[in-house]
């Protein structure tokens, strides 16, 4: 800088250096400024900033909480954070500075939870929260309802109220801590407010109380009681119970509020530590010569109009406001400008000083009813049939229609609250359309009246449900309001039990709700109630020139719910408790008239009731139910509308009723399929056709054969004749095959009628059956098992073959048949050294069927597992085919043991009159009924032998004697096949050589 200043001034380069600019502390010359220079050495170094907060702890139910304000939100006009344990919540105060023309408290309370306060990030697409959800609503809710009634009359500024949950643990509810710490917010504000208030949740376990309870403590309790009052008088409840009584209840209300009241001297204590001095706002307050102006006009006109009581709701109202246009008449004539412009104001306070006489003086009620009765009811329950359930309740004018849906498991509402349950499974919507009350409105979002009177009509009901084990719908509950004159939530309540029941839903009680209100009257001079009614089943009117709406709903046994709103600075306990035995009158006549009405639940055997069906697989299975990406679940739900949700090893189905249900079923059994049992019907499709019958795909993909002999119950020359390609059969499942496939009928789907029974012809034999699948000596046969299976010892003799010539083959699979057609001729080579083995038992981990050669010993040996009247049938086979179900058994129904045991042979053929020549090379293709073989004794059992026939076939001869010494090992006969058994192993018979 000095060789600049040297060339704007010359002179300067010759000055000493002590004179010059920097070492006299002065800045240097730029852009025109002068002033002191900082040091080049030192950097500039922020300041600690101190923030003055202040702290107030103290414990109540074992639980240690804190107050603090001053670190946060300095600029709020109250800012206060309360925790417990690690559970924290921010509650901020502010109000307008304006002075706008209102006659009303434009209150507005925003509780939110952010996810932040749980370490979540919210899973919606732009990963932030969005409007505010049911939850929000309530607890905004519980905060407004007990500081509203604490601001002075005549204050109409604009308050906004916003807490906001910071850190949660998830043991506590925060709602409380919101509403005590919007208590100590507005004590430190300069807004005047009447407080402070207290808050406390109350809860029983086995019996006992519990203050303070945590949310696992909540899930055990059998009564969440949020009570708030100040350090005399009530100021809200609000219940939810398992039918407790009125005086458990009211034991409760009297344990919290001493405990509330812990919650007001530490926010007096941190109000005189940090507060700010109460500012003075104008008051809208109508003039004492204003009112007794009003009065005189209008007064004698309103006594008249509420004393009569032919007048309905429209038409008393009509009345009113000609009486007010009449005064607004007068008070023009007089240019009385402070009383027209609050006159609505004066007028209403007229109006609310007549009811209110007349009920304290006289007794007498608008409608002229007395002070305990209830207005007339009218129930109906099922006035919509089709629907799942419906019901219509009237109390007087007031009018709700309730609809029940069910639905699945899986369409129950999901919850992203930071603490509770993370699903509910029943809901209940209230709806106050604007029709309702003769006006013109627009359908909005979710309102917080609608939230909340829908709320208070589910927690009344939801303690009369069936568990989740005994009843796993989803259900719905719709309350539309059809016409409000007062205390349309308890009628939702009423109308939600019926409708409950007409739906089928097992309640253990019907539930009925009713509102109570108060009419006080208070000495001027010292503030205090000099006398008081309690008016039950109030109007609308009653409602809004009273001083309580205390809602009350339950059973017989107990309360269910309870809400309480007051209009003035607090009611005391003595009066809330007395009004509990006249809700329970009221509750009583209600009952009785819905028990007339409809007092057990609906039997569902109409055509439009839902079922719903839960049916246990295996992981692997399902995920073939559902597809890639769902899209086979998603098909299966379009197709049939049906609601399908799978879990872990568990697959739900809902459907609107028994016929989609069934379709549902029918789809997924083919898919997936289910347990076979000998004896179930399937539904199936063929796959390929034979020349010995077709191959049909059923139950999840597998493959059974269905053979010529069980098409029909004539006798059938062609497969193609009765079944092709594509086509669909229904089809019972008669057994397995010596290779494990399974066996299926179209025959036995069909009794058979005596009319088509076929005569034997003279000169033949009809087809007899084989032997079960061991051969018995006769000593080792029950008399039972002769009754069931009466066989011939030889049952060849005398059989005159036909003309027919059907081959016959043993059963194999789609594949093996495939590949025998392609070759000429299939010659397997035979085994030596076999040894006997005991009768077969398929089993599904066997993946190779037993070989030929074990299945003739295992006909010649009788184990002793076989020496009951009844023989044992393997309750599982081998599956086969390119298409299996991975968890399907195989299961015999009862009855059904001995017919597969003696089940038909599998051919029908017959040979030519003429002389069979002796085969010299024998095959599967040539073996054939009455073909003769020259057989070699390959070994000699008890019973019989096994004879090599040539070409690794096996067949067996059995005794007719006691000739077991005429034969040995090699020796050539001469045998014919007289038969098949059911597994395809040829019987022989000896052929005189002569």
């Amino acid at each position: 800088m000095s060789s600049v200043a040297s060339k704007a001034h010359p002179l300067f380069s010759s000055l000493p250096h002590f004179l010059t600019w920097r070492t006299l502390g002065f800045r240097t010359i730029c852009s025109g400024r002068l002033g002191f220079a900082t040091s080049d050495t030192d950097p500039p170094v922020a300041g600690t900033k101190v923030l003055d907060s202040f702290k107030e702890k103290f414990e109540i139910g074992s639980r240690l909480i804190t107050l603090e304000t001053g670190k946060i939100a300095r600029f709020a006009n109250g800012a206060v954070v309360l925790g417990m344990d690690e559970t924290k919540v921010l509650s901020t105060v502010t109000s307008s500075k304006g002075d706008a023309v209102r006659d009303f408290l434009p209150l507005t309370v925003d509780y939110q939870e952010k996810q932040f306060a749980q370490g979540v990030i919210p899973n919606t697409f732009m990963r932030r929260e969005g409007a505010p959800k049911e939850r929000e609503l309530l607890c905004g809710r519980i905060i407004d309802r007990p500081i509203r009634p604490l601001f002075p009359a005549g204050f109409y500024h604009e308050v906004q109220v916003m807490a906001s949950v910071l850190s949660s643990d998830g043991k506590q509810d925060p709602d409380v801590m919101a509403a005590n710490a919007t208590s100590a917010a507005l004590m430190l504000s300069d807004i005047p407010w009447g407080g402070p208030i207290g808050v406390i949740r109350i809860g029983r376990i086995c019996g006992q109380f519990v203050v303070n309870p945590t949310m696992d403590e909540l899930s055990l309790s059998d009564l969440n009681l949020v009570y708030a009052c100040t350090k005399d008088k009530t100021l809200m409840i609000d219940v939810q119970a398992r039918e407790i009584s009125e005086k458990d209840l009211e034991a409760g209300l009297r344990l919290a509020h001493p405990e509330a009241v812990k919650y007001l001297e530490p926010q007096i204590r941190l109000a005189a530590k940090a507060g700010k001095h109460k500012k003075e706002y104008k008051l809208s307050m109508i003039s004492d010569r204003t009112l007794e102006n009003v009065s005189n006009l209008a007064e004698a006109s309103i006594e008249a109009v509420f004393t009569d009581p032919s007048y309905g709701k429209f038409e008393r109202g009509e009345a009113l406001d000609k009486i007010t246009q009449e005064v607004k008449k007068t008070l023009e004539e007089e240019c009385d400008e402070e009383s027209l412009q609050v006159l609505p104001k004066a007028v209403d306070t007229v109006r609310k000083k007549v009811v209110r006489k007349r009920i304290i003086t006289e007794g007498f009620r608008v409608d002229g009813r007395r002070l305990d009765q209830v207005r007339p009811i009218y129930c109906e329950a099922g006035n919509l049939p089709i629907l799942h359930g419906s019901s219509l309740f009237s109390r007087g004018d007031t009018q709700v229609l309730c609809t029940v849906t069910l639905g699945a498991p899986g369409d129950a509402q999901r919850l992203e609250s930071l603490v509770g349950p993370p699903t509910k499974r029943f809901m209940l919507h209230y709806s106050f359309p604007p029709f309702s009350i003769n006006e013109v409105g627009k359908r909005m979002g979710l309102n917080r009246r609608e939230v909340g009177h829908g709320t208070l009509a589910e927690k009344a009901l939801l303690a009369v449900l069936p568990p989740e084990d005994d009843f796993p719908y989803t259900v719905r509950l719709n309350s539309e309001v059809m016409a409000s004159d007062g205390s349309t939530s308890m009628a939702t309540v009423c109308g939600g039990s019926m409708a409950l029941l007409d739906a089928g839903i097992p309640l253990r009680e019907h539930v009925a709700g009713v509102s109570v209100g108060l009419v006080t009257e208070i000495d001027p001079s010292t503030g205090e109630i000099k006398d008081y009614r309690i008016v039950t089943d109030i109007l609308g009117l009653e409602d809004h020139l009273g001083d309580m709406d205390f809602k009350i709903a339950g059973t017989r046994k107990g309360v269910t719910a309870i809400q309480l709103d007051i209009k003035p600075a607090g009611i005391p306990l003595d009066i809330i408790c007395e009004s509990l035995e006249h809700a329970l009158k009221g509750r009583l006549q209600i009952l009785d008239h819905m028990d007339r009405e409809i007092s057990a639940p609906r039997t569902q055997d109409n055509r439009n009731s839902p079922r719903l069906a839960t049916l246990k697989y295996s992981n692997d299975t399902l995920r073939r139910l559902i597809g890639p990406l769902g899209a086979l679940k998603r098909k299966i739900e379009e197709e049939t509308g049906a609601r399908i949700s799978v879990s872990d090893g568990t697959l739900t189905i809902l459907a609107k009723n028994q016929s989609v249900m069934e379709n549902v079923q029918e789809k997924i059994d083919f898919i997936i399929g289910r347990e076979i049992e000998v004896g179930g019907i399937y539904k199936g499709i063929v796959t390929s056709v034979k020349e010995y019958g077709a191959f049909v795909e059923f139950n999840g993909g597998q493959q059974g054969l269905l053979h010529i002999s069980e098409l029909s119950h004539d006798l059938v020359s062609r497969v193609s004749d009765v079944v092709s390609i594509g086509q669909q059969l229904s089809l019972m499942c008669i057994g397995t095959d010596v290779r494990g496939n399974i066996k299926l009928s179209l025959k036995a789907t069909s009794p058979q009628l005596e009319s088509d029974k076929r005569n034997v012809v003279e000169g033949s034999v009809p087809v007899q059956k084989e032997a079960t699948h061991v051969w018995a000596s006769i000593e080792d046969v029950s008399n039972e098992q002769k009754q069931e299976s009466p066989l011939s010892k030889n049952n060849t003799s005398g059989v005159n073959h036909s003309t027919s010539s059907i081959p016959t083959v043993l059963i194999r699979s789609v594949a093996e048949c495939d590949e025998e057609e392609k070759s000429s001729g299939l010659s397997r080579s035979s085994k030596s050294g076999l040894k006997p083995t005991a009768a077969p038992k398929c089993d599904v981990r066997k993946k190779k069927a037993p070989s030929q050669d074990d299945e003739v010993l295992s006909l010649l040996n009788i184990p002793n597992s076989f020496s009951s009247s009844k023989p044992k049938i393997p309750k599982s086979f081998l599956e086969k085919g390119r298409k299996k179900a991975s968890n399907s058994t195989f299961k015999f129904k009862d009855g059904d043991e001995d017919r597969c045991s003696t089940s038909q042979t599998d051919t029908h053929d017959k040979l030519s009159d003429e002389e069979t020549k002796v085969e010299s090379l024998m095959t599967t293709k040539n073996l054939k009924l009455g073909t003769k073989v020259n057989a070699k004794v390959y070994q000699i059992r008890a019973h019989g032998l096994v004879l090599d026939l040539g070409g690794g076939i096996r067949g067996m001869y059995r005794f007719e004697g006691n000739g077991m010494d005429n034969f040995e090992v090699g020796n050539e006969l001469l045998v014919e096949c007289s038969s098949f058994t059911s597994k395809g192993i040829p019987v022989m018979s000896l052929v005189d050589e002569e």
